[in-house]
């Protein structure tokens, strides 16, 4: 099991609750997918599960997937897995939080409903751009050989 940890969410340090059986089920089966089609692209590098991402004085973030790119270590693609007793922080703060940094990729993977709710910056912030579910695909034009189905990401 994991353990709670902190963020710091416009500038209150915040403890996290530790996530659960299935969050960290679905974040493995996510890192793996991501990892697969990472180690053939030298343009990105994942970091492990949860590193701090720092993105002001105000705010560092503990994603559940942080894709960065391998030259300048910007973040560009994060991944929050919603805790349904602590979602406020995921689905609230944080995302405004990526939108003002202008994070170009951002999923927003929902266990409560089995969906992902996918989201790419924009002139004017975040755009959703999908909710998948089901038998639908997961993927990434700037990973090619990304690819999930998403009831296999939730799959018990």
């Amino acid at each position: 099991m994991s353990l709670a940890y902190e963020e710091l969410l416009e500038g209150t340090p915040t403890v996290r609750q530790p996530p659960g059986e299935r969050h960290e089920r679905i974040c493995e089966r996510l890192h793996g997918a991501v990892a697969a089609s990472v180690a053939k692209n030298p343009t990105a590098r994942l970091l492990p599960r949860r590193t701090e991402v720092v993105l002001s004085p105000r705010a560092a973030l503990r994603p559940d997937l942080a894709l960065v790119t391998a030259a300048t270590g910007k973040l560009w693609l994060a991944a929050e897995i919603v805790n349904a007793g602590d979602h406020h922080p995921d689905t609230v703060i944080k995302k405004a939080l990526y939108e003002e940094l202008r994070l170009p990729r951002l999923w927003m993977i929902d266990p409560r409903y089995d969906n992902v709710e996918v989201y790419h910056a924009s002139p004017f912030g975040l755009v959703l751009k999908g909710i998948l579910a089901g038998s639908e695909l997961l993927t990434e034009n700037l990973l090619p050989e990304f690819r999930v189905v998403i009831q296999e990401l939730f799959s018990v």
